[in-house]
């Protein structure tokens, strides 16, 4: 998995033991990322619809969710990480771009990324392999860049990771399929269908993941994009159409509540945390057409950005960190039986965990 602001690592058993207690056969992960919930739910055996806005993230869940370890060619899978591994590097539009402009590679690194690129632009697009191998490629990338995780900036030395060679290696697959579908969330939840189980890990704030990871949407695209800025940012960030309500103050508490009401599902999760714009009592509101809702809630670690510190564009630390842990929300919402059995589950998988129900 690639390093990612908001993964879901430490609550990860907390949602499998939820999922497992509620018997659920099709499970949604509305905003899934890097897909690290929707694989949790597959390997439980759940027929899982992932979603997302991003590129890079409908290339996880084509992965991840769609792909069917038991179904694709692993000798083909071999013989094309294998063929890739082995071109030598061409410098391209990641190397001028993301090594030279800027420093999110190493070029010998970045001229490995723009050759395998190339060739599975010209070789497996269109074919099972494409999502499987464009997955494989990122994740490569993610180690050994020279970040602390998101592409809005790069660390002023090269991080020792980036010294290391570029290589590919297959993705742990698993059996069964899945749907993956790219869009809006609030536009597509009408229509996705009924679920026994939902997950919803909405944004948290004005900063949006397809300027936070603009180098893997460009990887996916693969279109060579104009750009801005010391980051080398895609320059359609600045086009209105690539932002959400979630990542405005004013629109994104209508567009959660809008978005919750739509999803059609026994059982549903919400995640959150003490630093959003939406305080528990309004999420727990948004939840109330369900039977019952309870709220668990427990410490987790910061980004590592905060653990690191302040600076300023000269590498000195300046300022100092306000707190190093934060309080995630976990709402749970369903029929009586169903969240009970989840709040028992969860707080026996997670021993910190704290339960409030709704008054």
């Amino acid at each position: 998995m690639i390093k990612y602001l908001g993964s879901k690592r430490r609550l990860v058993p907390v949602l499998e033991a939820v999922a497992a207690s509620s018997g659920a056969h099709r499970a949604l992960d509305l905003f899934t990322g890097t897909t690290r919930v929707a694989q949790a739910f597959k390997r439980l055996g759940m027929e899982v619809t992932a979603v997302d806005l991003a590129r890079y993230a409908e290339v996880f869940a084509r992965c991840y969710v769609e792909t069917d370890a038991t179904v694709l060619p692993q000798g083909e899978l071999a013989r094309a990480l294998a063929y890739l591994n082995a071109l030598p590097g061409s410098a391209g539009y990641v190397t001028d771009t993301f090594c030279r402009r800027a420093r999110f590679f190493q070029p010998f690194n970045g001229e490995r990324i723009d050759a395998i690129r190339d060739a599975i632009q010209s070789r497996y697009a269109g074919t099972p392999l494409e999502p499987v191998l464009l997955t494989s490629l990122i994740e490569a990338a993610d180690r050994v860049d020279s970040t602390v995780g998101l592409q809005m900036a790069f660390v002023k030395q090269w991080a020792q990771r980036s010294f290391k060679r570029l290589e590919l290696v297959a993705p742990r697959l698993l059996p069964g399929t899945g749907r993956a579908l790219r869009g809006d969330a609030r536009a597509l939840a009408p229509r996705l269908g009924s679920f026994d189980l939902a997950y919803l890990d909405p944004p948290y704030n004005q900063h949006r993941y397809f300027t936070n990871y603009h180098v893997w949407e460009t990887l996916v695209a693969w279109d060579a994009p104009d750009h801005y800025g010391v980051a080398c940012k895609r320059v359609d960030a600045r086009d209105p159409a690539t932002r959400s309500d979630f990542n405005s103050k004013r629109t994104m508490p209508g567009a959660l509540a809008d978005t919750v009401a739509s999803v059609d599902c026994g059982l549903l999760l919400l995640s959150y945390n003490d630093e959003s714009w939406v305080t528990v009592e309004e999420l727990q509101n948004m939840c109330s057409h369900h039977r019952e809702v309870v709220t668990l809630s427990f410490d987790s670690a910061r980004y590592v950005g905060a653990r690191i510190g302040i600076h300023d564009p000269s590498g000195v630390k300046v300022g100092t960190v306000s707190h190093l842990y934060n309080r995630e929300y976990l709402v749970v919402a369903g029929a009586v039986a169903t969240v009970r059995r989840a709040v028992q589950a969860a707080t026996e998988a997670h021993p910190g965990v704290r339960a409030a129900a709704r008054r």
